[in-house]
């Protein structure tokens, strides 16, 4: 109702402009006054207008006023100050439609049927996932549940790097450093003592050093590189028994943490649908890439690009990136923009789909395949599309919008949006927990880096295993229950409610150092504060039941009547403090939208976080259980619901679960 109530001044606006002085103007920028008793929304839009009317702003603000009523939401609006318009809303109207609104539990489906497609994860299928791993998978799942909140229909894609570099270099490992065949890597997956992506872990980080050691031995990341790209021979067959294992490792390390996916999109079957290779010819008639017949880039498709970071060469020096090399294979981007073009369905050809991997409540992810399953959903034909990638690809990323505007896509190219985030690493005391030894002058930095190649940093799995185990000491300590089962599963919830917080509580744009006990903490700025905060009110309802069995949702939704909501929330005393509460609380679909808008989910974090304390605030100001007057006990029952469900639904948004007791 609030932002309904938004989007309609905004609206009115417009007209009342037109009406008034005859001029077209932009929907307003909404602003808030400084307290509640001046109004819960302000235009200031009449300073901008006074330039072009050569009217005081005032003056144009007393004849916009009486033009705006009646609007629905809207009890009355006043001029205030130099010319800002202040608009009261109908205090009654809100509460009791967000009292409905979070009982349906519905989003609000906004115009039209766009599909907005989110690629996230996207981990390399060569070892275990880390930490980093994790805030890409927990910022790209928290914008899919802010999309899906506001109503927006979205498809999950994890696209699977199979033919590339790491890959390569795993298999590197096991057919020049172990001398393993195709059938002792099977054995391995089959050895349940082994954990076979941490296996995967140690012998990237030694194939690494080899080559550190042995510049000569990279010759065999290009001919294994070749191999798979090609896809055939034992090196091809070793990289998808290596990459299926790890993948599905991978889905099951992110659903401890509530991430899932739709589709897999495996960069082996661009290559062998020839996606990249209608894509390249698509390229080459536009003129968008050429082939080098001199310098250093000799042989190698480069495209032309307008940034300083690019590869130069070509006869003219200008900035180029390389595309395709000159020994034929394609560069990562390359197949970036096949991919990209099938995203927008300006490709003109399909994958095929078979199921792989199917979650407990039947949700099933596909992947891509050279045979169509006739059961498949419809994937791609993106409207939208965002890709989850840290900013050191940001370069990358704009070579991929540089080529579909070269193709002519521009609309497409506008709507790519790369959500890119900065790396996460360790504090050093969270770093020596975890087993990685720190010389001295490490433990004086901020945070300590994660490094694959060189085998330094934390797994994902080890990670969320030491947080459940704090968590679980937490829960025990406390007593929270008895029940062995209970306990694991309050100690997971806990434990994925810190994590998720803590990687969503800061700009996706800051560096983050993770520390288990800042996590953790039941006080302040953590999951667990929010977490406690909706137990703590569900114990007023519970409780209140334990008394009134008769008690429902349905009941209390009735029992306060607009006038009594009214009269509360005018009270000389109290009135303000109410009202500041579900006002608060109604705000939850304007912050999604800001958080969408701005491609920025810790907007909706700092906001849960606000909303916890000020029902903290309001729990323990007023005694609600103990309080005399039957009639207002209901009316404060009545916030708390708001406040609570607002609050839970906001947690679910971030992904965050809430155990039953705390």
């Amino acid at each position: 109702m609030f932002l309904e109530t938004q989007q309609k001044i905004r609206a009115r606006f417009v007209e009342a402009v037109q009406e008034a002085f005859g001029l077209e103007v932009n929907e307003p920028v909404l602003g808030f006054p400084p307290s509640v008793e001046l109004g819960e929304i302000s235009v200031a839009a009449s300073f901008e207008l006074a330039k072009r009317l050569r009217q005081p702003p005032r003056k144009i603000a007393e004849q916009l006023a009486s033009r705006f009523l009646p609007l629905e939401g809207v009890e009355r609006v006043n001029v205030a100050g130099g010319g800002y318009l202040n608009f009261h809303l109908d205090r009654a109207l809100l509460a009791s439609a967000l009292f409905r609104l979070r009982a349906e539990k519905a989003p609000a489906v906004p115009p039209g049927n766009e599909k907005i497609l989110v690629e996230h994860t996207s981990i390399n299928p060569n070892k275990a996932a880390h930490i980093g791993h994790l805030r890409n998978a927990v910022l790209g799942d928290t914008l899919v549940r802010l999309l899906r909140f506001r109503g927006h229909r979205v498809e999950i894609q994890n696209y699977i790097d199979n033919t590339g570099v790491q890959v390569a270099d795993v298999v590197v490992g096991f057919l020049h450093l172990e001398k393993k065949t195709l059938a002792d890597v099977q054995k391995l997956l089959q050895d349940p003592s082994v954990r076979f992506d941490y296996y995967c872990w140690d012998l990237y980080a030694r194939v690494f050093q080899h080559y550190e050691e042995d510049k000569a031995s990279l010759a065999w990341r290009a001919e294994a590189l070749k191999t798979i790209e090609e896809g055939h021979g034992v090196p091809a067959q070793m990289a998808e028994l290596i990459s299926t294992a790890i993948v599905r490792k991978h889905l099951e390390t992110m659903l401890r943490v509530g991430v899932r996916y739709d589709l897999l999109v495996e960069e082996s079957e661009i290559l062998r649908l020839d996606f990249w290779k209608y894509a390249f010819e698509l390229l080459k008639k536009r003129g968008a890439v050429r082939l080098e017949h001199s310098g250093k880039n000799q042989g190698c498709w480069v495209m032309r690009v307008d940034s300083p970071e690019g590869e130069t060469g070509g006869e003219n020096g200008e900035d180029v990136k390389i595309i395709v090399r000159s020994n034929g294979t394609v560069t990562y981007v390359g197949k970036d923009i096949a991919y990209h073009l099938w995203k927008f369905a300006a490709l003109g050809k399909d994958f095929g789909y078979a199921p792989f991997y199917r979650y407990t409540d039947g949700h099933e992810v596909w992947r891509t395949t050279a045979a169509r399953s006739p059961k498949s959903p419809p994937f791609g034909g993106a409207t939208v599309a965002y890709g989850v990638i840290d900013t050191r690809q940001s370069y990358l990323q704009n070579i991929v919008a540089a080529a579909l505007r070269a193709l002519g896509l521009d609309q497409q190219a506008a709507n790519l949006h790369h959500f890119a985030y900065e790396v996460v690493g360790l504090t050093p005391a969270c770093a020596e927990e975890m087993g990685v030894e720190l010389a001295a002058e490490d433990r004086e930095r901020p945070y300590i880096e994660v490094s694959g190649r060189k085998g330094l940093g934390v797994k994902a799995d080890d990670l969320i295993d030491r947080l459940e185990e704090k968590a679980l000491q937490e829960v025990r300590a406390r007593e929270l229950t008895q029940d062995p089962a209970d306990q694991l599963a309050y100690a997971r919830m806990i434990a994925t409610g810190a994590l998720r917080y803590f990687l969503l509580k800061f700009s996706r744009r800051i560096i983050i150092a993770f520390d288990f006990k800042e996590a953790l903490a039941f006080e302040g700025e953590t999951g667990p504060y929010l977490q406690y905060s909706v137990v703590r009110a569900r114990n007023i309802f519970r409780k209140y039941r334990e008394q009134h069995a008769d008690f429902s949702e349905e009941r209390l939704q009735t029992s306060v009547t607009p006038e009594q909501l009214r009269r509360f929330f005018t009270d000389a005393q109290d009135g303000t403090a109410f009202w500041e509460l579900a006002l608060l609380a109604a705000q939850a679909e304007t912050v999604a939208e800001q958080a969408i808008s701005a491609e920025e989910p810790s907007v909706l974090a700092k906001y849960a976080f606000r909303l916890a304390q000020a029902f903290n605030n309001f729990y323990h100001r007023y005694h609600i259980l103990n309080e005399s007057d039957a009639e207002r006990q209901q009316f404060l029952l009545y916030l708390v619901y708001l406040a609570a469900e607002s609050l839970s639904q906001t947690l679910e948004v971030l992904g965050i679960e809430v155990p039953e007791r705390m």
